[in-house]
This record gives structure tokens, sequence and C-alpha cells, in this order.
């Protein structure tokens, strides 16, 4: 079966609660254009219930920025993955590289999250990428790779349904640079083939794999017509409902 493009767009820390329905309200206008294409939002924690209660009878599903791998307790600021499925999150994001390098996310760290989301009953988008530098040093492969491996540490062949992989190189995520079509797809295809050492060849082919980094209304469909390129993780872009809109139909098979 094709793979459904999906589009998510990461807000980031934007977006008061009556803005983030603005933003919706925005998106949904323009939503009956996106057949065949998953599309997905992430406001801040704070507006997570205001935009759950605009998205109901949607086609636009709702995620969240982050997950805490315990169940409950006394962690301060963290957020449960029950918590996020009970407003109505049906998605997270986890490994993001500005949690990663601002916040101690490790890869060990990121593989606890992806488990216990997938536990509660989330799926996940899963983030992996390099830094310029480790990119310069020609060891962007085995970066992605540990970042990959880690991440699946929970995760069995059954459960990869429930699986998205997010490629955002850290060089061109909010700096205007965009890796080229080749350059993603190069990585997109070895990520997939690690999919499929990791979980089988036949799970592997079902698993999205988005790009992230510096995706405009411009670049977007030469991007996601790449064979292995399965939608975009989008950031500044998806701030603007129009720029967004178009983003998605740029994924429209």
């Amino acid at each position: 079966m094709p793979r459904v493009p999906f589009v998510c767009g990461n807000w980031k820390m934007h977006k008061t609660v009556g803005e983030t329905v603005a933003l919706i309200d925005g998106i949904l206008a323009g939503a009956s254009t996106l057949e065949g294409v998953e599309v997905g939002v992430t406001p801040p924690f704070t507006a997570l219930h205001a935009a759950s209660k605009r998205l109901i009878g949607s086609r636009v599903v709702l995620c969240a920025q982050d997950v805490y791998y315990e169940a409950q307790g006394a962690y301060t600021g963290e957020i449960s993955a029950a918590m996020l499925a009970d407003v109505g999150c049906r998605y997270t994001i986890v490994g993001h590289s500005e949690r990663r390098a601002r916040f101690g996310e490790t890869n060990e760290s990121a593989g606890k999250k992806v488990g216990a989301a997938l536990k509660a009953g989330l799926r996940v988008i899963l983030c992996v990428g390099e830094t310029l530098e480790q990119r310069e040093a020609g060891a962007a492969i085995q970066i992605v790779s540990a970042q990959l491996e880690a991440g699946l540490a929970e995760v069995t062949p059954e459960r990869a349904a429930d699986l998205v992989l997010a490629y955002e190189p850290v060089w061109a995520i909010g700096t205007g640079k965009t890796a080229t079509p080749s350059q993603a797809q190069e990585v997109h295809a070895h990520l997939r083939s690690r999919l499929g050492a990791l979980l089988g060849a036949d799970v592997a082919d079902t698993i999205r794999i988005q790009y992230g980094g510096s995706v405009k209304p411009e670049n977007a469909r030469d991007l996601f017509t790449q064979p292995d390129i399965d939608g975009g993780l989008i950031g500044g872009a998806a701030l603007v409902a129009k720029d967004f809109l178009a983003i998605c139909r740029a994924a429209v098979p």
C-alpha cells in the first residue's frame, strides 16, 4: 500500500490560546483541498485543550511537542503520555534536536519516551538529524543511525504502524538552509534501510519518514516527490495558515 504523506506543523513556543484557535481556523478553512494527506498541528501545552475542541470532527490531528517517559509522579513541569492522550493528542514528537541541544535529551531518554508514548496509545514522530559539524566530518549517517537505533529500543514490529520518523538536519532548522532533495533522499533511504534491518523490510516500507528543516512552499514539492520522503515536519512556515496549507498541498499525491 502507498504510504500516506504526513505534514505536521511544529509550532514550538509560539501562540497563545486565542492565537492557536485563530490559526487552526485558518488551516481548517483550506483543509478540504488536502485529500490524500494526513495533516497535524502541535500547539504549546497550554493550548492543547482549546485546540482539541476546535479540531473535533475535522481531518486535522492534534499532536504534542514532547512527552515524559514516566506515567506519573514527582516530575515537576513534565507531561505524561496518558495526559496527552486524555486531552485529545494523537501523536507526540520525541527527540527533536532542540530538546537534545537545549534540554538534555539523549538517545536513550528518547527511546524511553517512544516506549511510554506507544504504551499509552499515542503515535510517535521520532526526530533524528546531524549538526553541520557532524555532516562536514562525514558522520551524518553514523549519527542518525545511532539516534534511530536507540529511539527504537522499545519498538516491536507489531507497534511500528504507530511510528513516524522525521529527518531534520540540525543545520537546516530555522536557518533558511535546506538540504537539497538529493541530500535528504540519501539519508531517508538509509533510514529506511536501517528500519528494514531492525524491524523487517515489509515493516520498513510502511513507515513514513518526514523531512524537516526550512521547508517552504517554494521547495516543498521538490522534497516531497523524492521516493523515501513522506511529507514534512514544518517549523516557521507552519505558523502562517496559507504557507502551511501550500506546503500540505505540495504533498498531495
